[in-house]
């Protein structure tokens, strides 16, 4: 170990005793009594030492006021360095940041709030490119071709995103909105696939409302169908007095507000039981002798054999 490392490690003997110009800074430095006894002191360095003081304001439980002094070489005099709050080893510290994109559920967002999406948000692809170019027979393909032979534009692969400024006219984008096709983006597989299993969580087959339902909503008047390719498992409920009113409900969910609930045939149950309370039924305070299976047999046999 050389001579600097151990010098470092021994605080300085000026410094350790500024323990009244330490207090004075940290009182300054903090509100009104919220300064307490002296923890101890550590050698930062040659001529450097810190000291703590407990801190006891409101929600800082074991945090400590930590105040470095400094002393000059071959000066008599102890200087302040830095005054600030520093947590302890038992301190009460606040949890570990999260994002706001983690940390974000459904139901945060309200009036005037904006949520901006990634650009590579695996949820949404392009909404027109080459992959999904109709065939040469479409009229959505004629339009285009006219379009650009009449206008003599350079088609451009990719968004406008993907380019430094976004031109006005030529690119697929620009020409896809002249069309009527004004997405950029469109739910990619990935996003129809959570999108799916987010609802039917919700409102499917498996809830409780579903299991006790007489029939699902597939055969339900109040279902309003919707397009694309979650219309083929997917519908809107119409009906006012339902549990899943105005929301997105697989076919198979369903509830008691069915459209055909009232004319659905109601499952067989058992008769009534008949008590005839106008007979009387003999019963004997004592079986019969030939009711048993053990054969009746006489005094004078059970007196041979020692019975009473």
């Amino acid at each position: 170990m050389s001579a600097a490392t151990t010098r470092s490690r021994t605080p300085d003997r000026l410094c350790a005793e500024a323990v009244d110009l330490a207090r004075t800074a940290a009182e300054e430095a903090a509100a009104p009594g919220v300064v307490g006894e002296h923890a101890g002191l550590e050698s930062e360095g040659d001529r450097v030492v810190t000291h703590f003081f407990e801190c006891k304001e409101l929600g800082y439980r074991g945090w400590r006021w930590a105040v470095t002094v400094a002393r000059a070489s071959r000066a008599k005099v102890v200087t302040l360095d830095e005054v600030v709050l520093l947590p302890g080893s038992d301190a009460l510290l606040a949890p570990e940041w999260v994002p706001w994109s983690e940390r974000l559920r459904p139901g945060d967002m309200g009036p005037g709030d904006l949520l901006p999406t990634d650009a590579e948000d695996l949820r949404l692809e392009p909404g027109y490119s080459g992959e999904d170019e109709p065939v040469p027979s479409s009229a959505v393909s004629e339009e285009m071709a006219e379009l650009v032979e009449a206008e003599d534009a350079e088609v451009t692969a990719g968004t406008p995103s993907h380019l430094p400024m976004a031109p006005t006219r030529g690119s697929i984008a620009s020409v896809a909105e002249e069309l009527g096709m004004r997405r950029a983006r469109v739910l990619s597989r990935y996003g129809l696939h959570t999108a799916a299993d987010r609802w039917d969580e919700s409102y499917g087959a498996k809830t409780p409302m579903a299991q006790a339902a007489p029939a699902t909503c597939v055969s339900c008047g109040f279902l309003q169908p919707i397009g694309g390719s979650l219309g083929q498992a997917f519908g809107v409920c119409a009906n006012e007095f339902a549990p899943a009113d105005g929301r997105v409900v697989s076919l198979s969910y369903g509830c008691g507000g069915h459209s055909e609930a009232a004319v659905m045939p109601t499952p067989p149950r058992p008769a009534a039981p008949v008590i005839d309370e106008t007979m009387v039924d003999p019963f004997p305070l004592r079986p019969s002798p030939d009711s048993g299976s053990v054969p009746d047999t006489s005094d004078e046999a059970t007196a041979e054999l020692g019975h009473s």
